[in-house]
């Protein structure tokens, strides 16, 4: 080894290659070539003008104002469950956790299609007059986003050493004051990360304003679509996506700045909580708000696949629709692809995420501090931005690279991989490094170190990202709407485009296909939580 170099950063760097290639080609250049493309645009308009021209900065403080607002709600909405998740015992946890974590991995355009139902005139909430205004976006966020703060808050306090709490209690200080003085001073930084995450989510929201916004409401996403697609205005979509970009690195920064190191804490016996009456009433309670905040848009629209319109006949024709061909495909076709297209992104995601979080193990200072920030970056930049640089990439290569199949499994992985790292990161940090050590003192290579020490470690961890890589590849709208292609479309945008077109008849078809996404994204999340083993990862 040469003097100065520390031990393990040859491997760390081999390790970066396949993720940061990985990330040049299926990220980096599609945003670079829309960075070109705002600064080289051919109709002599300067980037400043058609910022100006197309409101830019009223969209921009939209944007940040509902993102805000957004996150200040689904603090407030998530805090009984994040206190509920804590209590309860682990066969009860399991279940709240499916609960919990479903709408998070819904495809937002399912999530704007419950809320529309709900809200909409003739919907059970359809005469507070909430349909297409701020606050049906603002609760579909809260809705969406309920989970990271459960994970995030919950994980940390359920880490946290109950002697000192019990220490208070012993001194006098009442159940309130000790956890305001104990609890809440340790929980902080989980709260910043977790509304950190969740602003940075709701500003690069994308079906739920376009459903629930009508057309009306817009924000920097949504306005970067409806300049490509709707006006066809490229020059002034790229510089919107250009705008969105430095809001979204900007907030990655502060992200990774506000955000405390995530560990994993694995095994740890929790302590058995004392029931009292008043304990189990308060349990009940926050489980009974639960349900109503976040199964309740759900079954609503359980409910609009057989009676599409309020007031209607109850049908089952959404459901026979399902197997009708529209242009040649049927939209069980369509899922069927969907899943063989979601199936090759977790593939893609689970071996860039795992290289990059097994790099960031064996990294240190500055490098591991820049390369954690980078692997979250894909996360946050809009994947309307994202699907709208591989439109002006694909553009200049032949058609036949357009049209692959590969393109939708790829862009799907972009946006999967970043999670997977969070999750797989911090198992792997909780590994020992002793046990590393010595196994490689008694012989073991490289290789047989990672399969014997840390594979059965994180193998539970392994299996929670892969679960959630395919249910955020299967649901992922914003980015993919931009690149299918006959045969290639996903069952989101088939959604979307049956939402598009007038006629109970469609509604019922896409509220039809929005159960069977539903479906699939619970079958897959109640697996997932029955191997989850570790906690503290940032999902």
């Amino acid at each position: 080894m040469a003097a100065g170099r520390p031990r393990g950063a040859r491997p760390a760097t081999l390790l970066f290659v396949v993720p940061v290639a990985f990330l040049a080609v299926f990220f980096v250049w599609p945003v670079v070539a829309l960075v070109h493309r705002a600064l080289t645009s051919s109709d002599g308009t300067g980037l400043v003008a058609l910022l100006d021209r197309t409101d830019a900065w009223g969209l921009l403080g939209f944007t940040l104002a509902q993102a805000a607002a957004s996150t200040v709600l689904t603090l407030v909405v998530a805090a009984p469950l994040v206190w509920l998740v804590t209590v309860v015992p682990r066969w009860a946890s399991t279940p709240l956790m499916v609960m919990v974590t479903v709408p998070f991995v819904l495809p937002t355009v399912v999530v704007g299609i419950a809320f529309r139902a709900l809200l909409s005139p003739g919907g059970p909430l359809g005469g507070l007059g909430l349909d297409g205004s701020v606050a049906s976006i603002l609760a579909a966020h809260a809705f969406l986003n309920v989970a990271v703060v459960v994970r995030v808050i919950g994980a940390a306090w359920r880490a946290l050493d109950p002697r000192a709490e019990q220490a208070a209690r012993t001194l006098g200080a009442s159940g309130p004051r000790a956890f305001l003085t104990v609890v809440a001073p340790r929980l902080l930084l989980p709260a910043v990360s977790a509304a950190s995450l969740v602003f940075l989510f709701c500003a690069t929201s994308f079906g739920v304003v376009v459903i629930l916004g009508g057309g009306r409401l817009q924000t920097l996403e949504t306005a970067v679509y409806t300049q490509a697609i709707g006006y066809f205005d490229i020059p002034a979509a790229v510089a919107l996506s250009l705008l969105q970009i430095v809001v979204v690195v900007v907030a990655v920064v502060l992200t990774r700045l506000l955000a405390p190191p995530t560990q994993a804490v694995v095994g740890r016996t929790r302590p058995r909580v004392v029931v009292t009456p008043a304990r189990r009433t308060c349990a009940v309670a926050a489980a009974m708000w639960g349900a109503v905040i976040l199964v309740g848009p759900l079954l609503v629209v359980a409910v609009r696949s057989v009676r599409p319109t309020a007031g209607g006949t109850w049908t089952l024709e959404g459901y026979r629709a399902l197997a009708v061909p529209v242009n040649g495909e049927t939209p069980l076709d369509t899922l069927r692809s969907s899943v063989v297209s979601a199936a090759w992104a977790t593939v893609l995601a689970v071996v860039v995420g795992l290289l990059a979080a097994m790099a960031l193990q064996r990294s240190r200072g500055p490098v591991h501090a820049i390369a954690s920030g980078l692997t979250l970056l894909p996360l946050g930049v809009s994947a309307v931005t994202v699907g709208f640089g591989y439109l002006v990439v694909l553009a200049a290569l032949p058609p036949a690279v357009a049209a692959s199949p590969v393109v939708v499994p790829a862009v799907q992985a972009v946006v999967a991989a970043p999670v997977v790292v969070r999750i797989i990161a911090p198992a792997l940090a909780a590994v020992p490094d002793t046990l590393r050590a010595a196994a490689a003192g008694l012989g073991a290579g490289p290789w047989r170190v990672w399969r014997t020490v840390d594979l059965p470690a994180i193998w539970r961890s392994l299996g929670v990202a892969v679960g959630f890589a395919f249910v955020i590849a299967l649901g992922e709208f914003g980015a993919t709407g931009f690149v299918a292609r006959p045969g290639t479309t996903t069952l989101p945008v088939l959604i979307g485009s049956a939402l598009n077109r007038p006629g109970a008849e469609y509604l019922a078809t896409a509220m039809a296909a929005s159960m069977l996404l539903i479906l699939t994204t619970a079958v897959v999340v109640v697996l997932m939580e029955s191997i989850r083993g570790v906690e503290g990862s940032e999902f």
